[in-house]
């Protein structure tokens, strides 16, 4: 079984990366003049979307990166690289403003049905960060129990964005715009330091 400090580690860097407070505003905006009920319906049907996609990354996800030849020493460096990149958009404000650009264009493009697939399963929270992110933690849990307690891990956090998009706007009243800066810039600096981590580890492991 997997130890105290691994799970948190891992429930840490998924929270961070996807951010549930932070896709509480989006969500309102994707789905501005739904009602309550359209409102909860896309909510869960995104985060089951988003739950079975990574879960599948959490149970194959090496599998795939070795029938592709990738070691998983030289994924982790990527994809601690990517991490870092998404941890700089939210220290200076930009992610938001990305996230937010994507929303608009699947409202033009897929309209609001399609909306729990995307862009809110994927990529508001199945994102590329998030995926990385599976992938790389399921290189340290090892064994059949590891991986369903990594799944349980992926299940709490999925559980914690449909929470934040369920009240999405009592979230959005209550942190503010403010609230909402400072706290992406303290997630981001968490992310960039287990982004470091992740590279460091990395680098152990191909040396």
């Amino acid at each position: 079984m997997a130890g105290y400090e691994q799970l948190v580690n891992a429930f840490t860097t998924l929270v961070v990366t996807i951010d549930p407070p932070g896709l509480a505003p989006i969500f309102l905006g994707l789905t501005h003049g739904m009602t309550d009920l359209e409102r909860r319906r896309t909510a869960l049907r995104g985060t089951l979307i988003a739950f079975g996609i990574l879960t599948v990354f959490a149970i194959a996800g090496e599998a795939i990166l070795s029938t592709m030849g990738i070691s998983i020493g030289a994924f982790r460096i990527a994809g601690g690289l990517l991490l870092f990149a998404i941890s700089f958009e939210m220290i200076f404000d930009r992610r938001e403003a990305r996230k937010q650009k994507t929303s608009e264009t699947a409202v033009v493009e897929d309209h609001v049905h399609n909306l729990s697939v995307f862009p809110l399963a994927l990529p508001l929270i199945a994102g590329p960060g998030a995926i990385s992110a599976t992938i790389l933690l399921a290189g340290s849990f090892h064994t059949p129990v590891d991986r369903i307690e990594l799944i349980g891990v992926i299940g709490i956090c999925i559980m914690l964005v449909l929470v934040s998009l369920t009240v999405a706007s009592r979230i959005d009243r209550f942190l503010g715009r403010s609230g909402r800066a400072i706290l992406t810039r303290l997630l981001g600096v968490l992310l960039a330091a287990l982004s470091v981590q992740f590279v460091i580890d990395g680098l152990k492991s191909v040396v």
